[in-house]
């Protein structure tokens, strides 16, 4: 597949999300990033954002096998994963397969379970794979994880280990719509009975599993010349050289921040990485990475701010 070809695949993706979807153009932008860079995404935001909703018309518009798993406290790994059971007529253990068998994944409220199943989720987000009773079974090859999590409340919530954080390419933030968005979901979505569905808008499958492997390989004709690796990595390093923050950056996010860029390239139609994808996605990739200094704390200082700042302070190849 040509880069063209993959630039005019994600504009018909969008196309199909926005027949459903109400503003969050940059949302699903960074999902895109995160399917042709074969990462996972985590969604924060107050709920009644459309977090879900979004989720299930990416799917539809990809094409591609759609799980949920809504997350709650008295969840546990077997419930995802799935189990062997004993058939009493055959005499042997058949593996009952969980919702963790599918191609895209919704974890919903991610942070309403116990650390426990919720490491659950680290070797199929790293390995695409899972083990059940010493047996390695593989997931698709087109696995993704879209994570949801409520930052308003704090009873019966789990806060992510830092080691399922890390396995994250994006945290996004999801905010209240501006007011004319508002005005147009409320017209969009009143009239109806019942909880929407993709289908019920027109979002069909703008692609299929083929041409999604094709996107994602096209991203070999993309090239990060040495200047960009430089940047990235001084940017990624500043981030653990700052008194601001207590913990910074590791090499694994430069990685990541760089194998997005080429992804943003890609979906632009471009065979190479400007620093301005560096920029549009330093954020998103590094919020969940970084731990504020207590003196940081103190002073009411936000991540975003401070990776704003390092952006601005580290110069880019001209």
């Amino acid at each position: 597949m040509t880069l063209d070809e993959v630039r005019d695949l994600a504009a018909a993706i969008r196309g199909e999300v926005a027949k459903a979807v109400v503003g969050q153009e940059q949302t699903v932008e960074h999902l895109l990033v995160a399917l042709l860079a074969e990462g996972h995404v985590l969604l924060e935001g107050p709920p009644g954002t459309a977090k879900t909703f979004l989720a299930q018309c990416f799917a539809a518009a990809l094409g591609l096998d759609f799980g949920r798993i809504q997350f709650t406290p008295d969840l546990l790994p077997g419930d995802i994963l799935g189990s062997n059971l004993f058939n009493f007529q055959t005499s042997q253990f058949t593996l009952t397969r969980g919702p963790i068998f599918c191609d895209l994944l919704l974890a919903d409220e991610i942070n309403r379970t116990p650390p426990k199943t919720q490491a659950a989720l680290l070797e199929a987000m790293q390995e695409r794979r899972v083990t059940l009773d010493g047996e390695t079974h593989a997931l698709p090859e087109r696995f993704m994880v879209v994570a949801t999590q409520n930052p308003i409340e704090s009873q019966g919530v789990y806060p992510l280990p830092e080691a399922q954080l890390d396995r994250f390419l994006f945290k996004l933030l999801v905010a209240y719509p501006a007011p004319q968005e508002e005005a147009a979901i409320v017209s969009r979505f009143a009239q109806r009975l019942g909880p929407p569905r993709p289908a019920e808008f027109g979002v069909g499958p703008a692609t299929d599993a083929a041409r999604l492997t094709g996107a994602s390989a096209a991203l070999d004709q993309v090239t990060v010349a040495g200047d960009i690796v430089d940047y990235v990595v001084r940017l990624v390093r500043a981030t653990r050289e700052t008194s601001d923050l207590a913990t910074g950056a590791s090499p694994r996010a430069a990685v990541q921040l760089a194998k997005a860029a080429r992804a943003r390239a890609a979906l632009e139609g471009r065979d190479y990485v400007l620093p301005d994808d560096v920029k549009a996605l330093a954020a998103s990739v590094l919020r969940h990475r970084l731990t504020l200094s207590p003196a940081a704390e103190i002073e009411g200082r936000q991540v975003e701010q401070l990776v704003a700042e390092l952006v601005e302070q580290t110069e880019a190849p001209r």
